[in-house]
């Protein structure tokens, strides 16, 4: 008997899902209840379960492909279940290696696949996605040193909200993988109280804008404790989750944090763009001694990414990447804006205009050297972020381009951001009110005198 698996129904508005991955392959007997793949919506992801036991016969739906709901994604045979495997012994793990001292910023890097820089070790690269990415990190990191937790809402039991720590509870057990209650301020507070014993916790939250409930401890707490404590006391811990803008999800929940934690002193603050640098910064913000708020975004966890598989191929904080070369203007971004700025930069290519792209990667420490560098070759700038644009990234990048390459600007330097409201949530509204490749090509027209 066959039976086929179909496309979930998470609401009435939802239409149709991304096969994102895919958890068993064909010929693979399955139980029911086993999670078969993840489904991205445009307002989460989750898990395809098998409603009966047998063998996965035929996968109808591959990945990456956007399925109807209701539509058929893969058919389940019947059959009896084989003979149970007796486990292998459990192995005792090597202890981790020392930490590796924190390493000064270096001028920008140069452009490799995935925007890493060339002093990663070299590899025949993996196409894998963000999500992966951050996966791979978090568990490699634990498997390295046992000072290494998780903490946060759903991130076990459920699996993550994103599916970020998916199978991580199984590995490393409910000690190591802990969900916590929905209370920000309370989880984040024992993180902050875990990492000053001496621990290393990472702290899940399942977006940013539920991070506003404990900003007292990630403000006053972790980024302030080593100054005030004269050195005394560090904080080794990091905040991540989604940040950003996310489809139809309101004013409260579609958000872009990235001037607010770049602001303030003894934080470091990461907002990666490819899945290499999601992986190697995560990594690196793991092993840092300092508090590193991670920004993911939510629309770029199932984009794929070539990513070179050794473990240890961290990439520095506070260094940016040269995403795309050219020599007639600059367009400097982070996280999702890298995507617009690159699409920009192809549509420009169209009409004879070289365009260079900066991917920032870190916001605090900001790495000026680099976009200054590149301004001074093409004396001019445009600056893309999904932020509000007073007191913005752009803000920031614009003063100082000011004060340090004012004599080689062509042009004023202007900045595509969000507009000045609350997020919308009508899907019209809502793309009125986000920066699109249009607005970018707009602006380097304008710098250009096009």
């Amino acid at each position: 008997m066959t039976t086929h698996v179909l496309m979930p129904a998470l609401s009435p508005e939802i239409k149709q899902g991304k096969l994102v991955r895919w958890l068993k392959r064909e010929g693979e007997f399955i139980e029911a209840g086993d999670i078969l793949a993840e489904v991205e919506t445009e307002k989460a992801t989750i898990e395809v379960e098998a409603a009966e036991s047998g063998v996965l016969a035929r996968i109808l739906a591959p990945e990456g492909e956007n399925v109807a709901v209701n539509a058929p994604i893969a058919a389940i045979q019947s059959a009896p279940e084989p003979a149970p495997v007796a486990p292998e012994p459990p192995q005792a793990r090597p202890a981790p290696p020392p930490l590796q001292p924190a390493v000064a910023p270096k001028p920008c890097a140069a452009p490799t696949s995935g925007g890493t820089p060339k002093s990663a070790p070299a590899s025949a690269p993996a196409r894998i996605t963000v999500r992966e990415a951050l996966r791979q990190a978090l568990a490699e990191e634990m498997r390295r040193d046992a000072r290494v937790f998780l903490l946060g809402e759903d991130i076990g039991q459920h699996q993550g909200t994103f599916k970020v720590t998916q199978g991580l509870l199984q590995e490393f057990g409910p000690r190591r993988v802990v969900d916590a209650p929905i209370v920000e301020h309370g989880f984040a507070g024992l993180g902050v109280g875990a990492a000053f014993a001496g621990l290393r916790p990472v702290i899940e939250f399942m977006t940013f804008n539920f991070a506003l409930q404990a900003l007292d401890h990630i403000v006053n707490s972790a980024a302030k404790t080593l100054y005030m404590s004269g050195g005394a006391l560090n904080c080794p811990i990091v905040f991540r989750g989604p940040n950003g803008a996310r489809a139809r999800a309101g004013a409260q929940h579609a958000q872009d944090f990235s001037a607010w934690f770049a602001h303030v002193p003894g934080l470091k603050v990461v907002a990666p763009y490819t899945a290499s640098d999601a992986k190697g910064l995560l990594k690196a913000a793991i092993r840092d001694p300092n508090p590193v708020v991670f920004l993911e975004h939510e629309q770029l966890y199932g984009e794929q990414f070539d990513a070179p598989s050794e473990e240890d191929a961290l990439v520095e904080i506070g260094v940016a990447a040269i995403a795309r070369p050219g020599t007639d203007a600059t367009v400097v971004s982070f996280s999702r804006g890298v995507a617009l700025a690159l699409r920009a930069a192809e549509l420009m290519a169209g009409q004879g205009v070289n365009v260079e792209v900066i991917d920032l990667r870190t916001l605090r420490p900001l790495d000026m050297d680099c976009v200054t560098a590149s301004v001074v070759r093409t004396g001019r700038c445009v600056v893309v972020e999904e932020g509000w644009p007073q007191g913005g990234v752009g803000a920031e990048i614009s003063a100082r381009l000011m004060e340090d390459a004012f004599e080689r600007l062509r042009a004023p330097v202007l900045r595509v951001t969000a507009k000045d409201v609350p997020a919308p949530y009508a899907a019209n509204l809502e793309k009125l009110a986000l920066p699109q490749v249009g607005d970018v090509v707009a602006a380097l027209k304008s710098v250009l005198g096009l």
